[in-house]
C-alpha cells in the first residue's frame, strides 16, 4: 500500500481552542443522560450542608443556655442532637459518593466507548498516519487520567459550595461583623488559585504530550516486531537510553505540575488556618474597650463555623485548580471526537440479497492528498464480471493496492464510481460490504488469542464443524490438529507461533468462514518459499472457485490462468487483457514477464 508519507499529529490548534463557556457546556452535556441522579446528589449535598451547620448552633446553646443555668436535660438532648447530625451528615455523605462516583464512572464508560466507535469510523488514513501508542494514549492516559475530576469533581464542587454558602448564612446569623473580617482575603484567595490553575493546564498538556510519545515507543519498541528489529540491528541498548530520556523529561514534568503554585495554594492554607485566631484577636480588641460584643458562646460556635468554613473553601479552590487542570485533558479527548469521518455510512443505505459479485470501476480517480501534484489512480475504467478473476501488476508505486482498497471502501474514490452488482460502493451499507468483500493481504493480522477464536472473528457464531471445514478446505486443518491444544492453541502476538506459509492459511480459513462473493488477493504469497507458496496457491485457488476474484500479483507466474489481466502504469491503465494476448502485444506486461525470468530462474537454481 502506499503510505501518505505525512505522519499525523495533533494539530496545534491554541488558537482555534474552544472558549471556556463552549467548552463547559461541551463538558455539561456529558453529564445530561445522568440529570436525576445528579439531582438526587445535589439534595443529599444540601441536606448534608444544612445538617453540618447546625453543630455550631447547639454548642452555642451548650455554652451560653445548659452549663451555665445547669440544666442537664437540655445538656443530654443538645449532645445527643449534636451526635445524631454527625451521624446523618455522614449516611448523607455516603449516599452522594456512591450515586456521584457511579455516574462519573458511567461517564468515563461513554466517553471511551465514544472515542472507540469514532476511531473505528475513521478511515485507513488516519492509521496509516498515527502511531498506534497516540491512539491508545488517548483514551488510556488521557481519559484515565480525568477519572478523579469526573467521578468527585461535580460532587465535591456542589458540596463544597453549598457548605461554603450554608456556612456563611450561619456566619452572618451569628456576627455579621466577625464574618466581614473572615472574609476579606477570599477574592485575592479565588484569583490566586485561578492563577495557579492555568499554569498547571499547560503543564498537563505538555505531560499528556509526553506520556503518547512514550507509550507509542513502547507499543513499538516491545512488540515482537518491534524487539526482532532491536536486537537484529544492534539498537537495543539505544532504544533503552532513549526510553530513559523520555521517561525523565514525564519525571520532571510529574514534579512541575505536582509542584505548580504548591506554594501560593499553601500560603491560602496559613492565611486560613491562622483566621481564628484573628477573630479572637479582634474579639478581644473589642472586649478591652469595654463589654464584650458577643458572647463565649456566640464566639466558640462562630470559630466553629469558621473552622468548618475553611475545609470547604480550601477544597473548593483545590477543586477549581484541578478542574482547569483537567480542561487540558477534556480538549485532547474532544479533538479525536471532533476528527472527521471521511467514510461515513449513507443515510438510507443499500442492502443487497444474493449478491453475484460483478465489480466495476468507471472513471476511478483517487488522491491520497488534495495537494498531491499526481494523483495516485487516473482515468481507471474496468469490468470484472461476477465469478472471474483479475490479476492487476505493475511496477512498484503504480496503484495496485490502492486500487484494492477501493472495493471494500478503505479509502473513498475522489473521481468516478467503483460499483458492486451496478451499485456504488459509497450507497451499500457497511454490512452489506463486509458480506460483499473478503480481503486476504500480504501483512496477515493475527490476535494474541486462540486459533478458534481467530478464525470466529470471520463468523463468531460458527460452529466448530464449519472451523474445521475452512481450516481444511485452507490447507491448514492437519497443522491444527498436531498441536498440543489443537485449535484451543494460542497464535502469539500478531501470529508469531506460526510461520509466514501457515499465517496466511489461517488468515485464508478466515475469509472462507466468511464466504465473501468478491475476494480481494493482495499479494498474498509474495514473501513466500516456492514450496510454501504452491501449498498456500492450492488453497488460493480452493477458496477463489466461483468468487470474483481480484489478484494483486507480484509474481507473475500466479495469475497467468487469470481471465483478464490489467497492467497499471503510474495509476493509469496501461495494458489490459489475457496472458497470451498481452505476450502477444509485446508491451509492458511482457517487459515485466522478461524481468521476472532471470529472477526465477535464479531462484530455482538456488
Amino acid at each position: 500500500m502506499r503510505p501518505d508519507g505525512i505522519r499525523w499529529t495533533p494539530p496545534d490548534r491554541a488558537a482555534d481552542e474552544p472558549r471556556p463557556p463552549a467548552q463547559w457546556r461541551r463538558i455539561l452535556t456529558l453529564f445530561r443522560p445522568y440529570t436525576g441522579r445528579l439531582v438526587v446528589v445535589g439534595l443529599l449535598v444540601a441536606a448534608s450542608a444544612v445538617v453540618s451547620v447546625i453543630s455550631p448552633f447547639l454548642l452555642r446553646a451548650v455554652l451560653d443556655t445548659a452549663i451555665p443555668q445547669g440544666r442537664t436535660g437540655l445538656l443530654s438532648l443538645l449532645a445527643l442532637g449534636m451526635i445524631a447530625a454527625a451521624v446523618v451528615n455522614s449516611i448523607f455523605n455516603v449516599l452522594q459518593t456512591l450515586i456521584s462516583t457511579t455516574v462519573g464512572q458511567r461517564v468515563m464508560h461513554d466517553l471511551r466507548t465514544a472515542v472507540y466507535g469514532h476511531l473505528q469510523r475513521m478511515s485507513l488514513a488516519f492509521f496509516t498516519r498515527t502511531r498506534t501508542g497516540e491512539v491508545q494514549s488517548r483514551i488510556a492516559n488521557d481519559i484515565g487520567g480525568m477519572q478523579s475530576t469526573v467521578t468527585s469533581t461535580a460532587t465535591s464542587l456542589v458540596s463544597n459550595f453549598t457548605s461554603v454558602i450554608a456556612s456563611v448564612v450561619a456566619m452572618v446569623a451569628l456576627d455579621w461583623r466577625l464574618t466581614v473580617v473572615s472574609l476579606l482575603l477570599l477574592p485575592l484567595f479565588v484569583w490566586i488559585s485561578r492563577r495557579v490553575g492555568n499554569e498547571r493546564k499547560k503543564i498537563t498538556a505538555e505531560r499528556q504530550k509526553q506520556l503518547a510519545a512514550m507509550s507509542s515507543a513502547v507499543q513499538e519498541s516491545l512488540s515482537v516486531s518491534g524487539i526482532l528489529l532491536g536486537r537484529t540491528m544492534g539498537r537495543s541498548d539505544s532504544l533503552a537510553k532513549e526510553f530513559t530520556g523520555q521517561s525523565d523529561e514525564l519525571a520532571e514534568l510529574e514534579v512541575r505540575a505536582s509542584m505548580a503554585g504548591r506554594w501560593r495554594m499553601n500560603t491560602i492554607q496559613i492565611v486560613m488556618a491562622a483566621m481564628p485566631a484573628v477573630i479572637y484577636w479582634a474579639a478581644g480588641l473589642a472586649a478591652a474597650d469595654g463589654a464584650p460584643i458577643v458572647s463565649v458562646g456566640t464566639l466558640v460556635a462562630f470559630v466553629s463555623l469558621q473552622q468548618g468554613l475553611f475545609r470547604p473553601t480550601v477544597s473548593l479552590l483545590s477543586t477549581g485548580v484541578q478542574v482547569q487542570t483537567s480542561l487540558a485533558l477534556f480538549h485532547r479527548i474532544f479533538e479525536y471526537l471532533d476528527l472527521p469521518v471521511e467514510i461515513a455510512e449513507p443515510g438510507q443505505p443499500v442492502e443487497l440479497e444474493g449478491l453475484r459479485g460483478e465489480v466495476r470501476f468507471e472513471g476511478v480517480d483517487f488522491r491520497y492528498d488534495p495537494e498531491q501534484e499526481r494523483p495516485t489512480l487516473s482515468g481507471v475504467e474496468l469490468k470484472v464480471p461476477a465469478g472471474s478473476s483479475l490479476a492487476v501488476v505493475g511496477e512498484t508505486g503504480s496503484g495496485k493496492t490502492t486500487l484494492s482498497y477501493l472495493v471494500p471502501r478503505l479509502y473513498d474514490v475522489t473521481g468516478g464510481r467503483v460499483t458492486i452488482d451496478g451499485v456504488d460502493v459509497r450507497d451499500l451499507s457497511f454490512d452489506t460490504l463486509s458480506r460483499a468483500v473478503g480481503v486476504v493481504s500480504q501483512e496477515t493480522y493475527l490476535f494474541h488469542a486462540s486459533v478458534a477464536d481467530n478464525l470466529r472473528f470471520a463468523k463468531p457464531d460458527a460452529t466448530d464443524a464449519e472451523l474445521v471445514a475452512a481450516a481444511g478446505a485452507a490447507q491448514i486443518h492437519d497443522t491444527i490438529a498436531g498441536l498440543p491444544d489443537g485449535y484451543d492453541t494460542l497464535v502469539g502476538e500478531r501470529g508469531y507461533r506460526f510461520s509466514g506459509g501457515e499465517k496466511q492459511r489461517l488468515a485464508l480459513a478466515r475469509t472462507i468462514l466468511r464466504n465473501p462473493p468478491v475476494l480481494i488477493l493482495d499479494e498474498a504469497t509474495s514473501a513466500l518459499d516456492n514450496r510454501t507458496e504452491h501449498a498456500v496457491q492450492q488453497a488460493i485457488d480452493t477458496l477463489a472457485a466461483g468468487r470474483t476474484t481480484i489478484t494483486i500479483a507480484h509474481r507473475l507466474s500466479t495469475v497467468r490462468a487469470a481471465d483478464q489481466i490489467v497492467v497499471l502504469d503510474r495509476g493509469e491503465v496501461a495494458e489490459l487483457g489475457t496472458h497470451d494476448q498481452l505476450v502477444e502485444a509485446d508491451g509492458r506486461y511482457a517487459a515485466l514477464l522478461r524481468r521476472e525470468a532471470p529472477v526465477a530462474a535464479v531462484l530455482g537454481h538456488a
